[in-house]
């Protein structure tokens, strides 16, 4: 049986911090942090989000 969507999320979410860099086309990251600042979250944040979402899409 696979994990539920919590248990998922909690081992997507929890554990320790670490810095990446990342190379995109600036606009790209300019309209992801436009993006961002329209839900009132950080840029960190709305892609930590986003891959959440991407990386738990199987198990919904």
């Amino acid at each position: 049986m696979g994990a539920t969507e919590m248990e998922l999320l909690e081992c997507l979410a929890g554990g320790g911090m670490t810095t990446i860099a990342i190379r995109i086309p600036v606009n790209f990251k300019e309209a992801a942090a436009e993006e961002a600042a329209l839900r009132r979250i950080s840029f960190s944040a709305f892609s930590r989000m986003c891959m959440i979402d991407e990386l738990t899409k199987g198990n919904k």
